[in-house]
């Protein structure tokens, strides 16, 4: 897997929603019980059930999703002493929760510093061409769309499950959907790990059309041995929202600037 890191690309405006979004992802994050002070999320016993019952009250639910219902019994966020011995107090919901709105607030939230600044890593890169092709309106309505869509195409095909859905991956999923349909030759620095991180620069098309390979093909259980906390659905589904609302728009996209004097990381030379 390569790692993107910069973008031949340039805008000329100020990609104002881009860096609003960022912001907002981190200071959502800072506070998060027990998130601000760890690199995997990891904490107490008593740490945990608060963030159980915090994430199950703004995560979006795949079943409540589908169901448009919450369960009778959630977390409350206080440890309690069973028949097993510690673990979560659960008890009837004392509060409201939209499962249409749970999916916006879902998409603010994180469950590391790694899954944190690897998601605003790629809207770092690649959200600010999208925001300034569409229009600082246009690209947070895309964004919030493209969120949604991911979110629901991944409860429907999980209907059953109640684990709670987190993190911006599927709206920027959209976002990279649509930068390899409008930007495809646009060339995107990467380090690539073999041995050592190799920097290369590759077109768009081949960095994203991997990543997303990549991502249908562990939605399809395949090359890991379980899909893990990953919503790799979401991603797909994301991407492919993504591609189909920015098609409109690659009659009239410019294409990105071409790039010379450097290729795949090394001086190119001309043939005389």
């Amino acid at each position: 897997m390569v790692i993107p890191v910069h973008d031949v690309n340039p805008v000329r405006g100020t990609p104002w929603v881009t860096y609003a979004l960022i912001a907002a992802n981190f200071v959502v994050f800072l506070t998060m019980p027990g998130m601000a002070g760890s690199v995997t999320g990891d904490g107490s016993l008593a740490q945990l059930c608060h963030l159980q019952a915090y994430l199950d009250q703004w995560a979006a639910v795949p079943q409540e999703l589908v169901h448009h219902r919450m369960p009778r019994l959630v977390p409350t966020g206080d440890v309690g002493l069973g028949p097993r011995g510690p673990g979560c107090v659960i008890a009837p919901p004392g509060y409201d929760k939209s499962p249409e709105l749970s999916v916006l607030t879902a998409m603010f939230l994180h469950g590391s510093w790694l899954h944190l600044l690897g998601n605003m890593l790629f809207l770092w890169i690649f959200g600010n061409n999208i925001e300034e092709r569409m229009g600082h309106l246009r690209f947070l309505l895309f964004y919030g769309v493209c969120g949604y869509a991911s979110a629901y195409g991944f409860a429907l095909t999980n209907p059953s499950s109640t684990t709670p859905l987190i993190g911006a991956s599927g709206a920027i999923a959209g976002v990279l959907g649509a930068y390899l349909v409008l930007y495809p030759r646009a060339r995107v620095w990467v380090l690539v790990p073999f041995l050592i991180f190799l920097p290369l620069r590759l077109p768009a098309w081949i960095v994203l059309g991997l990543w997303f390979v990549l991502q249908a093909f562990y939605s399809a259980g395949q090359g890991v041995s379980a899909a893990g906390t990953v919503a790799y659905v979401a991603h797909v589904v994301g991407f492919v929202a993504g591609m189909l609302l920015a098609w409109p728009l690659k009659p009239g996209t410019p294409p990105p600037p071409e790039p010379r004097g450097i290729l795949f990381g090394r001086q190119a030379r001309r043939a005389w």
